[in-house]
């Protein structure tokens, strides 16, 4: 084991060799990546380095990826983690920090609450650390107990719950822990805060798993500049000249936002895509819960989308007593609008209240709605068992894909909706600099901005000012990128309709085109042939020879063009192009039935088109057996 002293002179010369895509990647190399040994394997690897004494930036840049995108996780926050863990002789995977002063001590809270216990919540300082607690009892069902203390010593033993200290000490030496302390929140000023678990048993592991989910899942990780300044701060070094207010930059960000979506109300900006989706979902189920009292809560969601929309739901669900989940089949031949039909006469015959979530275009096989259709079936009056009229439905509608769309506008379709949009900062809004998300109304639910914008606060999940300044940056450009990386895309996926006629690709229309849907995502089933012999097993092996060379065609457009093809989930970025299986990424939780083993590509407005397309007629006569 290395002393304090080994240890932070380790640090110091990893500040001196910090990689740029550290600071500046929002997703990582999948192909470097291995989810099960997600943080452990990049610290082991940094140890050896240590040991070695070779610590470059190229061979910090070599290392593992710690998680496939920095909302998680990413190099410097387990840097960060890692020597949190040294000073105060806690293995690092039982540190876990957060851009949140508050996140960390809800993770507890929701922890206990579904266990059936109360948490014992020590603090120290004039104000107590939680947001709101009415709402974190009466919304969330939190049970929790409050007491000032003046230090560690005060805190006494308890038997019926975790006990949990907050404190706001220097992060540069060991904290102040007594025998009865389970868990310490440190909490910055500035940066955020870190979570220590204290004993090694069982149950603290299994604590340290619930505590990163919800990072994971409703939150983020101390963002990299802000992990890096930490960092700095405790080694005792100047930090380096970039922090900033982010109030410069907001008010283009709003207007951005206002601009792209046809709102004309405040929007409100978050740490992260999931993040804003999360106060969202929590604000309207509270303003169901206040304009239905004591009726069912249903949450519309498609099985096959977003695996962290999927996940963050039903963890919504599991949470809430009067929440359920009404899946709703939106992809791959299923037709939303008759889908969500279906769902909203089934809510109507239990009198619930219809929360409704639908990615516009879905995801991964970009299909668009009628939108007119759509309006129709979510403003329609529907009557509940007793001949009352049942709730209106309220649309949660993720855009990302194409965050340019003015669906909020008055003019739309969805304009009688009460709507609420939302975006993934990481994609088109930032170009992949940052993970801040967004959300902006139209002027029916603009009575729902004040119970999401409770909830966004108390979970301390706003923006912070780093990633304010590059919305405001990035952002301006976003009409100009969209189009010019939806024409990559169109050219490619019209290429790959010459060469390979039989391949089935989900892309939209040129009519959607007109009429502004344009994302430069397209899906790919390839064709395959196997022997017809034994048929009991046709179907399967068949199936196998799909995803093979599925995988086959990725590896193959990666490994003959590193520089423009990427083993990425992202979208929107600046240049080249991503490539991923979404069964096994970007739909992670979902149900295996409901998963999609097909190719999801994303072009850029930079990238070469032609050489992709070159590489791709090489694999068909390479490869495929049935072209």
């Amino acid at each position: 084991m290395k002393s304090n002293k080994q240890r932070l002179e380790t640090v110091g010369k990893i500040l001196d060799h910090v990689p740029e895509d550290w600071l500046k990647l929002t997703t990582h190399r999948l192909d470097v990546y291995d989810e099960s040994q997600a943080k452990t394997q990049f610290l082991e690897r940094l140890v050896d380095l240590e040991a070695s004494g070779e610590l470059t930036t190229d061979t910090l840049g070599a290392l593992p990826t710690a998680y496939d995108y920095i909302r998680l996780g990413h190099p410097l926050s387990c840097v960060l983690e890692w020597v949190l863990g040294t000073l105060n002789h806690v293995p690092a995977s039982q540190v876990i920090t957060f851009t949140s002063r508050t996140m960390p001590i809800l993770a507890m809270l929701r922890s206990e609450s579904l266990a059936g216990r109360t948490t014992h919540l020590y603090f120290v300082g004039d104000s107590a650390p939680l947001i709101d607690l009415p709402r974190l009892e009466g919304v969330y069902g939190y049970r929790v107990e409050l007491r000032r203390v003046v230090d560690a010593s005060e805190v006494a033993s308890h038997d019926d719950g975790a006990v949990v200290f907050v404190t706001a000490s220097p992060f540069d030496r060991p904290l102040d822990t007594g025998p009865n302390i389970d868990i310490t929140v440190n909490v910055h000023a500035e940066y955020g805060s870190a979570l220590l678990i204290h004993s090694s048993n069982r149950a603290a592991l299994e604590i340290a798993g619930q505590v990163q989910h919800v990072r994971r899942r409703e939150s983020i990780a101390m963002t990299p500049p802000n992990a890096l300044l930490l960092l700095h701060e405790i080694m005792g070094r100047e930090k380096p000249s970039s922090e900033t207010s982010g109030e410069a930059g907001l008010e283009t960000v709003v207007r951005c936002i206002q601009d792209n979506t046809g709102s004309t109300n405040q929007p409100l900006i978050a740490s992260s895509g999931l993040s804003i989706q999360y106060a969202i979902l929590m604000g309207l189920v509270e303003y169901a819960m206040i304009q239905h009292a004591g009726k069912p809560i249903c949450l519309l969601i498609p099985p096959n989308c977003y695996g962290g929309t999927n996940d963050q739901a039903r963890r919504v669900a599991a949470l809430v007593p009067s929440v359920t989940i009404v899946d709703m089949l939106v992809d791959g031949g299923q037709d939303m609008t008759a889908s969500m039909e279906a769902a909203l006469e089934t809510v109507a015959e239990r009198d619930g209240v219809p929360l409704v979530l639908a990615e516009i275009p879905t995801n991964p096989r970009v299909e668009v709605p009628d939108m007119t259709e759509l309006a129709v079936v979510l403003t329609k009056n529907r009557q509940t068992p007793e001949g009352a009229t049942a709730a209106q439905a309220v649309f949660m509608v993720d855009q990302t894909f194409c965050p340019n769309v003015k669906l909020l506008g008055q003019g739309n379709e969805l304009a009688p909706v009460k709507t609420v949009s939302f975006s993934s900062g990481s994609k088109f809004p930032s170009g992949g600099l940052c993970v801040a998300g967004y959300c902006a109304f139209n002027d029916a639910a603009k009575d729902l901005l004040p119970f999401i914008s409770a909830h966004l606060t108390l979970s301390d999940n706003v923006a912070v000012a780093h990633q304010i300044e590059t919305l405001a940056i990035c952002m301006p450009s976003i009409p100009v990128r969209v189009t010019q990386a939806y024409q990559n895309a169109r050219d490619f996926v019209a290429h790959i309709r010459r060469v390979l006629p039989k391949a089935k690709i989900n892309f939209v229309s040129d009519a959607l085109a007109q009429q502004g849907f344009t994302p430069s995502v397209f899906s790919l089933d390839l064709p395959a042939q196997v022997e017809a012999q034994p048929v009991e097993d046709y179907a399967e092996r068949l199936e196998a020879r799909k995803r093979l060379q599925n995988i086959q065609l990725i590896e193959h457009m990666v490994s003959r063009n590193p520089e423009a093809c990427k083993h990425c989930v992202s979208y929107g970025q600046l240049k080249g192009s991503y490539w991923t299986i979404p069964a096994t990424s970007t739909q992670g939780t979902t149900k295996e039935s409901d998963k999609d083993y097909i190719v999801r590509v994303a072009l850029s407005p930079d990238v070469d088109v032609d050489k992709l397309s070159r590489s791709f007629t090489e694999f068909c006569q390479e490869t495929l057996t049935a072209p």
